[in-house]
């Protein structure tokens, strides 16, 4: 029985410690989606850790994010549109993000699409091809929020084996650049506004990331990249932050420039959800203190604080 991330291939699932040097060429999102969710099982609190997760753990500012465990990584070559796709919201965005910020999933971008997807090591090499015994079609232009529990239960055949493939790409891996995902890992937003601000406001923050209007929602991907800036400034408001301080919070948390959050404010500010009033200092010009106005006044729950905000865009 395969042990940690394994890949979920039929006839049974195939570990990846069981590789060397594994390369995964052009997975198409149903697939990226698969290696990210079989490292979410290995190691959840790495990949997707909780709101307690991330509070009971310290972390020093600028040290280097570490794997939970020995994990195997992954070398991953993919069309930007395929990761652009299976990373449309903050939920599945932040999961490949850990993975990522671990060095677990060495992720480049492929220069042009393969016949088929391939995984290749230095022992063995075979293109993967899926399965669609289930009546599914295998079509990657599925929406992002696709039901959880189907993807789970993609599988793929392997096809060939050709030890030589590894070899074949390597070239390509070598002169591909990294992907840059705009969508930081939770621990990351956690540390980034525990550190500027402090843990009740990280675990608020995170919790709005987490929460959806709409009760029938469960599963889907989470806020797109608007929204969770809009989300994390809101909760900053509703917490009473100091303006300065919450832009520095939200540039820590790799969300965003202080540029952008001068325009979320904008944002906010003409929806009539948030104000601000001087603060004064001991020395020095006053500073200004964030204050929740309206509906962003009156939310108690994550929920609450998701649905004042929920339109409020461009």
């Amino acid at each position: 029985m395969a042990t940690g991330p394994a890949l979920p291939l039929l006839p049974e699932p195939l570990s990846l410690r069981d590789l060397s040097d594994p390369l995964l060429v052009d997975p198409g999102t149903r697939l990226l989606r698969a290696v990210v969710e079989t490292y979410r099982e290995a190691a959840p609190t790495l990949v997707d850790p909780t709101v307690a997760d991330l509070a009971s753990v310290e972390s020093t500012e600028g040290e280097e994010i570490l794997p939970a465990g020995d994990l195997p990584t992954l070398k991953v070559l993919a069309g930007e549109s395929a990761v652009d796709a299976a990373t449309a919201g903050f939920r599945s965005a932040s999961r490949l993000a850990a993975l990522l910020d671990a060095g677990a999933v060495d992720l480049r971008v492929l220069d042009a699409p393969q016949p088929n997807s391939i995984l290749a090591s230095d022992e063995t090499g075979f293109a993967l091809i899926e399965d669609e015994s289930d009546g599914a079609p295998a079509s990657d232009s599925d929406s992002a929020d696709a039901d959880d529990a189907t993807d789970r239960d993609r599988r793929w055949h392997r096809a060939g084996d050709d030890a030589s493939l590894r070899g074949r790409y390597a070239p390509r891996l070598a002169n591909a650049g990294p992907y840059h995902l705009r969508t930081p890992s939770r621990r990351r937003v956690y540390d980034g506004f525990a550190s500027r601000c402090d843990e009740a406001v990280a675990a608020a923050v995170l919790r709005a990331l987490d929460a959806s209007a709409d009760p029938n929602a469960a599963g889907t991907v989470g806020p797109t990249p608007e929204e969770t800036r809009i989300r994390a400034y809101a909760v900053g408001a509703r917490e009473a932050v100091l303006d300065r301080t919450l832009r520095r919070a939200c540039e820590d948390a790799e969300l965003g420039s202080p540029s952008t959050f001068t325009r979320i404010k904008r944002l906010l500010r003409e929806a009539g959800l948030i104000d601000t009033e001087p603060e004064p200092q001991p020395v020095g010009r006053p500073r200004t203190r964030l204050v929740a106005r309206g509906a962003l006044a009156s939310a108690e729950t994550p929920e609450e604080t998701v649905t004042a905000v929920i339109d409020v865009a461009d």
